[in-house]
């Protein structure tokens, strides 16, 4: 079933204008992103070029889609806009909140049962606004979306970091916060700085235990985590013509791990096939009457250096299998490296536990890859050395593997099989282990593998590879195998050696399923009453921020300075907090939790500087607003890196902190912090950062003449009396500075829908 085809179809009927227009504008080629991003500006077709990395631009995307937890707050928000129905097609999927405990079965029940009130409150309120709402088990969000929504040329937004997931189809697509996504549901342009544009010519084809995998592992060891930040990544070439429309999604959705806006691929023979196989055959009967205006021009790509800002070129044919971590996804070594590593590094060898699946890796191909490796052990007498599970990326996917039989080869082998949902990926996991503190490893084929990110233990040591390296490790339970060249002892004593893994792109008797979990919006929803109770612990009704008050903010207090790595988990955790994901008083008491303090090196301790105690970083801010008392958070580079997560925004401006002052910050916090009314800058020189002391009380200076491009001054008054003054940055523009004096963005929207 294809959804919103006459959305699809007046997209595409005005795409050769739109695309002759940017052309036009811009007087060159294009890339297939700027043919995108042209064909999707707000006001029509365009008539100027814009520049990348410096113009923030209004855009008119096609969809939104959000994930449970972050679907709450953005409809709570939602709910305040005064609109009878969402103004594009919007949808909400359940899959952040089923904990991985025992099996699919009995952790997909239990699900239902604690989170009956949150699910009733999504069911009933996508009801309302015209929301197609896809039931717990129905899948992971960026899997239904890749086999439901996502098109050619299309632009979408999404409330998860790996919305990008979609440019796997050739859309353009980009994870926000709740608040843009109001915004857009509410029919308001939505703003992003021009991006600039990376290239990643691909030659080659990939072959043996090299996956697509591994070419988002090689690139985030090229980039970094923030390498790629204001950037969106474009792949090109005859390997990227060479893999499969779920490979190309793989690396679209761990393009986040390297700070992308997003990534994308131009559609092709693969794209079409699996539009066709997932009963999409009109959408890529459409996409190929326009096939030449989604992709890039072809002199581009003769000669990307002189259209792209930068270019990476990656040899498929030579490419290695990479594991990546610990710790963070952009320590990549290649396999041939990789055990001298572990050793130099004494990184515990012994393998506890392996996971394939996740929204990155849980395609049919995946599946079938895995499956062969896993195979293997069963015919060749292996023992499975370590814990193994399996987490099905959608009911669809799902249930075609089962009836296939390689969910029973992963349960032969000794696998768990897993509800489909995010689970372990975002520390929804109930660990089975003696001591949740020891040092250990653990290899997954997820998209980020941060400190205590799958089981809240900092001294889990995780990887990240493609689900057929992970099963291989977790058959061999030692981190320093190599399937490539090492052999195993079997039952019998026998030593063998693993094959290559075989898989299928998608199945050759098509894909099937009985109920995929999709629930479509009531016709008329104006008598649907969505009740939230004023005594619930997980949903409360928000109220509006308050206004700057207009004077320059004097007498803030320091709350914490951050040492090091700071990523929206350190703000705003997830696993057991993501109940409260609905309830912002609640979920603001595991604010800051996780971040490191400068000055004592512990985390969630910080002093109170009215009592001279040290305590929690929530409590020690609550203290602050019940005596009126305003508060600032220092923090180091790429602050906010990670998930999409505005809770990480909306804590502390529900607590009463007034600025956020760090070295850099990640593309979608920075915008979370604006959208909810907060002063987010940065230090113009990072050394200033040194001048921070744990008594400073602070000024923030030149706020009643805020403006685009203008520094503001930065006074501290140290407790010895004596004081110390620098500027700070900020890049907020003329609409985003009202957000600020008003409050927030969402006190701008309700005015506008009032007037």
């Amino acid at each position: 079933m294809a959804f919103d085809l006459d959305m699809i179809k007046k997209v595409y009927d005005r795409y050769s204008t739109r695309v002759d227009a940017a052309r036009k504008a811009t007087g060159k080629p294009l890339t297939l992103t700027e043919k995108i991003l042209y064909a999707h500006l707000s006001e029509g077709d365009a008539s100027k070029a814009f520049e990348r990395g410096t113009d923030y631009v209004d855009f008119a995307p096609d969809r939104v889609a959000m994930q449970d937890a972050t679907a709450q707050m953005a409809l709570l928000q939602f709910m305040q806009a005064g609109r009878p129905q969402v103004a594009v097609p919007s949808t909400v999927h359940c899959d952040h909140l089923i904990q991985a405990k025992v099996g699919a079965d009995a952790d997909l029940s239990t699900a239902k049962d604690i989170n009956k009130e949150v699910y009733d409150f999504l069911s009933s309120v996508s009801d309302k606004y015209g929301i197609g709402f896809w039931k717990a088990g129905a899948g992971i969000i960026h899997q239904v979306v890749l086999e439901n929504y996502a098109f050619p040329g299309g632009m979408m937004i999404g409330t998860d970091s790996h919305t990008p997931n979609a440019g796997g189809l050739g859309m353009v697509a980009i994870g926000v916060g709740g608040a843009d996504a109001c915004d857009v549901m509410a029919g308001l342009p939505w703003e992003l700085k021009f991006p600039k544009l990376l290239g990643v010519k691909l030659t080659g084809k990939l072959s043996g235990w090299s996956s697509a995998k591994d070419v988002i592992l090689r690139v985030a060891g090229i980039l970094t985590v923030k390498g790629g930040t204001g950037f969106i990544v474009e792949y090109f070439g005859e390997g990227a013509r060479s893999m499969s429309a779920t490979g190309k999604a793989t690396i679209c959705n761990m393009g986040a791990e390297i700070g992308a806006t997003t990534s994308i691929f131009g559609y092709d023979q693969k794209a079409a096939d699996y539009l066709k196989g997932t009963k999409r055959a009109e959408i890529a009967e459409m996409a190929d009457a326009i096939a030449e205006h989604l992709t890039g021009d072809e002199e581009v790509y003769a000669n990307p250096n002189q259209y792209f800002d930068q270019v990476i070129e990656i040899n498929l044919s030579e490419l290695e299998p990479h594991i990546n971590g610990p710790f963070t996804p952009d320590l990549a070594w290649p396999i041939s490296k990789f055990a001298t590593a572990v050793r130099e590094n004494n990184w515990p060898t012994e393998l506890e536990v392996g996971l394939i699946g996740s929204c990155t890796n849980s395609s049919y191909e995946d599946i079938t890859r895995s499956a062969s490796v896993a195979q293997q052990a069963i015919d060749k007498h292996l023992q499975t050395k370590a814990e193994f599970t399996v987490t099905p990326g959608s009911e669809l996917v799902r249930y075609t593997v089962e009836r296939d039989g390689y969910l029973g080869t992963f349960e032969a082998m000794g696998g768990v099989v897993l509800a489909n949902a995010c689970g372990p990926c975002i520390g929804q996991w109930a660990r089975h282990t003696d001591d949740p503190t020891r040092r250990n490893s653990i290899i997954t084929s997820f998209n980020r593998n941060f400190a205590k990110r799958q089981d809240g233990n900092p001294n889990t040591h995780a990887f990240v590879a493609s689900p057929e390296i992970v099963t291989a490790m977790a058959i061999a339970g030692d981190l320093t195998f190599n399937p490539l060249t090492d052999t195993l002892t079997n039952k019998d004593g026998e030593q063998v050696k693993l094959d290559e893994p075989m898989g299928i792109e998608m199945p050759v008797r098509g894909y099937a399923v009985e109920d995929a979990g999709y629930q479509a919006p009531a016709e008329d929803g104006s008598a649907v009453e969505v009740i939230v109770s004023p005594t619930s612990a997980r949903l409360q009704l928000l109220d509006p921020f308050a206004a700057w008050e207009g004077t320059d903010l004097t007498g803030l207090k320091l709350l914490i300075k951050a040492k090091g790595k700071c990523t929206t988990d350190h703000i705003s955790m997830a696993g057991p907090w993501l109940k409260f994901r609905g309830h912002l008083d609640n979920i603001s008491n595991n604010m800051l939790i996780g971040a490191i303090n400068y000055f004592n090196l512990n985390a969630d301790s910080v002093k109170n500087q009215l009592t001279g105690e040290y305590g929690p970083v929530p409590a020690t801010q609550r203290d602050y607003k019940a005596h009126g008392i305003g508060s600032v958070v220092v923090g180091d580079e790429n602050y906010g890196e990670g998930s999409s997560r505005e809770h990480a925004a909306m804590e502390p401006r529900h607590l009463g902190v007034r600025a956020i002052l760090v070295k850099s910050f990640a593309r979608i916090h920075e915008t979370n912090l604006k959208k909810q009314g907060m002063l987010a800058i940065t230090f113009a020189d990072s050394n200033d950062y040194d001048k921070i002391l744990e008594d400073d009380t602070f000024d923030i200076v030149g706020l009643t003449t805020f403006a685009p491009g203008q520094q503001l001054t930065v006074v501290l008054h140290h407790a010895d009396g004596t004081t110390d003054q620098f500027q700070v940055n900020h890049t907020y523009n003329a609409q985003q500075i009202e957000w600020f004096k008003a409050g927030g963005a969402l006190n701008i929207i309700r005015r506008q829908m009032v007037s």
